[in-house]
């Protein structure tokens, strides 16, 4: 066995820490943004909030010298560009002996009262849940003991939808009560509103409502007993043939059965309200449309300047301690030169996406065009990634409604003219006209194709059958309806 020494040159991309957090900065939302930055200021000492606007003009030009040069980039940085030193990065602040008294009490953010207001969440009604009404109405009905346990033991395994997803040899075994005794308290509490109900299985739900409403022993439940299927996939002639019976009868039926709830639970959903916090603004100012960053609610940092006089002069620092606040403040820096890439590379990506989409501006998604991440890389050079990276998860507010960056790419269609057409524009297009269609003849993937060939958009049936199918839209024969 032989010992050598082999000496090879070699090329490596190596991630650096502040690499790492640079690219994970890029790619957050706006909320994470600020749970990064809040949670930084409570571990990083050298860190601080800006409060007062106020600076002098040379600080103001320290920082402005400071800024990353626009020809830097985390693109760049991905590809193993060297990072400039950050000595002197900072961020406009004023007297830091001045701020210890801006607690805003001059400006009459306290109260001078000892009573104590409600809170706007405790002024607040909260609906009652499913669980919470049935439980309402069990109580209300003459029942002993025996009856409430078994009661509540079904109520509690009924689901949002209303359906009841035990057995009743689950419930036996649960509450240890006889199967004719479960039995009896399911046919009460399927008497319950909201109508249907604590029901096994859809048929059984809309025969509980049909039951409700007096229909018992008519077409209506002779259809939803034995012909669910049918009706299901509007097989309606089938159904007037079998029950011998007019389409005209058979019309009368089916406009009661489609008013039937099939989640007798929906009134009962809780829905949360949930709020975008747009990333960019775009507003139209002396016909031009410019771009705005939303900087609400994000902490503004700079460096302490206390620790930074602390490590500026002599300040009998031993090493250790200075080296702690060394890495600190290297950290800090790396953070605020982080948050500044992450808004000057959102800020171009956006400005590239309306120079490029100003139809869609103007008059709406019919007239967007189509747009790829590489088209925004080449035209503010970046890498591609990079731009993926950045429409993650963030949203712009425009004259047509807050939009997810990722809603203005996507792949075109060519056109008769020579121009092309952006797919999602095709795919409105194809939704309006499925809207206004004809419910007795509704339009086939082949004439849907015909009608966009006649408005000069090459595309095949299978693409709008593919289309529809991502909209969510039913075939031609499961849209149409009977109606006479």
């Amino acid at each position: 066995m032989d010992t050598k020494l082999d000496i090879r040159l070699s090329q490596k991309l190596i991630m650096t820490p502040q690499l790492q957090q640079a690219i994970k900065l890029l790619q957050l939302s706006k909320l994470e943004l600020q749970q990064i930055i809040n949670q930084a200021l409570l571990e990083n000492p050298i860190l601080e909030e800006t409060i007062s606007e106020t600076a002098d003009t040379d600080e103001d030009d320290s920082f402005k010298s400071s800024q990353v040069s626009e020809s830097e980039s985390v693109s760049g940085q991905e590809n193993g560009e060297s990072v400039k030193p950050l000595d002197g990065l900072e961020l406009k602040w004023g007297d830091y002996l001045d701020e210890d008294r801006l607690d805003n009490r001059e400006l009459g953010y306290f109260k001078d009262i000892d009573e104590e207001t409600p809170t706007f969440d405790q002024t607040l009604s909260k609906p009652s849940t499913l669980y919470e009404h049935l439980i309402w109405q069990l109580n209300l009905s003459p029942s002993d003991s025996l009856i409430r346990e078994i009661g509540e033991t079904i109520i509690g395994n009924i689901d949002e939808n209303g359906y009841l997803q035990a057995s009743v040899e689950e419930i036996v075994l649960m509450s240890k009560a006889t199967e004719e005794k479960i039995l009896e308290v399911l046919n009460l509490i399927q008497s319950f509103d909201p109508p249907g109900v604590a029901a096994r299985d859809l048929k059984e739900c809309l025969l509980l409502q049909i039951r409700q409403i007096g229909f018992t022993g008519t077409i209506i439940e002779t259809i939803i007993s034995e012909y669910l299927d049918d009706f299901e996939k509007k097989r309606f002639p089938v159904i007037a043939r079998k029950l011998g019976i007019s389409l005209e009868d058979l019309a009368h039926a089916i406009r009661i059965i489609e008013k039937l709830e099939p989640k007798p639970g929906r009134s009962f959903y809780s829905f949360d309200n949930v709020y975008i916090v747009p990333d960019v603004f775009v507003i139209k100012h002396e016909g031009e449309y410019i771009v705005l960053l939303n900087e609400e609610g994000v902490p503004r940092l700079r460096i302490n300047p206390i620790y930074k006089k602390m490590l500026r002069g002599n300040s009998g620092l031993g090493n250790e301690e200075r080296g702690y606040l060394e890495d600190k403040f290297r950290s800090a820096i790396w953070m605020i030169r982080s948050i500044e890439q992450r808004n000057r590379t959102i800020y171009k990506v956006a400005q590239s996406i309306v120079k490029s989409q100003i139809d869609f501006f103007e008059k709406g998604v019919n007239n967007l065009k189509p747009l790829t991440l590489r088209d925004v890389a080449d035209d503010i050079l970046m890498h591609e990634s990079t731009v993926s990276r950045v429409t993650n998860n963030k949203y712009i507010c425009t004259p047509q409604g807050i939009f997810e960056l990722k809603y203005f790419f996507s792949s075109g269609l060519s056109r008769v003219d020579g121009e092309s057409c952006s797919s999602r524009s095709v795919r409105d297009m194809i939704s309006k006209l499925i809207l206004d269609e004809n419910p007795r003849k509704p339009f086939s993937d082949q004439q849907i194709m015909e009608f966009l060939k006649e408005n000069q958009i090459e595309i095949a049936r299978r693409t709008v059958a593919k289309y529809r199918k991502e909209l969510k839209i039913p075939s031609a024969s499961r849209r149409r309806k009977l109606v006479i």
